[in-house]
């Protein structure tokens, strides 16, 4: 049976927690925490996890204080995932192929199932406007995939359009700004910032996390 978490916490509704109280900032909490990032590929960017997922992976890594850990050897999916699990404590991992993607025993998406492991499903904003989102929901939740939630890398961030989608949408991650660009002054300038702010996403991410461990215990 698929792991039914309740609707998407939009960030601009979810009370932001202190620091303190965060699973990233707390040491039980934070030691819990193994999480798979994936992203669905397409046939004219066939690569673009393994391009996408690694600066995702640092970003949430900074922001988060989780180490990361690398897949190396992603085929055969059940014992890269075996391996990956093996070392005690916490980790983010970045997939860098499609989690649908047919290996020699089978794909990421079915081990992901299997194993029961919390994945996060990160959208280019490049791909918002096509059914790729749609698409790797469903993929996931095919194979029973515990998934904490749907991540928007970059763009603007469109609350209401991403309630539109009905996915479990947790909120934008920005790039990076350049230290050396101003954000503008007035509505245009406030908004750019706002958008740059991670702790939004953070406190998604808490919340969800919460609920999709209390659910797999």
């Amino acid at each position: 049976m698929a792991v039914d978490l309740p609707a998407a916490a939009f960030p601009i509704a979810t009370p932001i927690p202190s620091p303190a109280a965060t699973p990233f900032a707390t040491g039980v909490a934070a030691s819990e925490i193994r999480l798979v990032l994936v992203a669905l590929g397409s046939a004219l960017d066939p690569a673009g996890p393994a391009l996408l997922l690694p600066q995702v992976a640092a970003r949430l890594s900074r922001l988060t204080g989780l180490p990361r850990r690398a897949i190396p050897q992603p085929d055969p999916a059940p014992q890269a995932l075996a391996t990956l699990l093996a070392p005690p404590g916490p980790w983010l991992a970045a997939l860098p192929l499609d989690p649908g993607l047919p290996l020699a025993a089978g794909s990421w998406a079915e081990a992901l199932g299997a194993w029961r492991q919390p994945t996060l499903l990160v959208v280019d904003s490049s791909q918002l406007a096509t059914g790729l989102p749609a698409a790797a929901t469903a993929l996931l939740e095919r194979w029973n995939v515990p998934l904490l939630g749907v991540m928007q890398w970059g763009g603007r961030w469109d609350p209401a359009a991403r309630r539109r989608d009905g996915l479990a949408w947790i909120g934008q991650l920005a790039e990076p700004r350049d230290p050396d660009r101003s954000p503008g002054s007035g509505a245009a300038g406030a908004e750019a910032e706002a958008a740059t702010d991670p702790q939004p996403l953070l406190a998604a991410l808490e919340l969800r996390w919460c609920r999709l461990i209390a659910l797999l215990r």
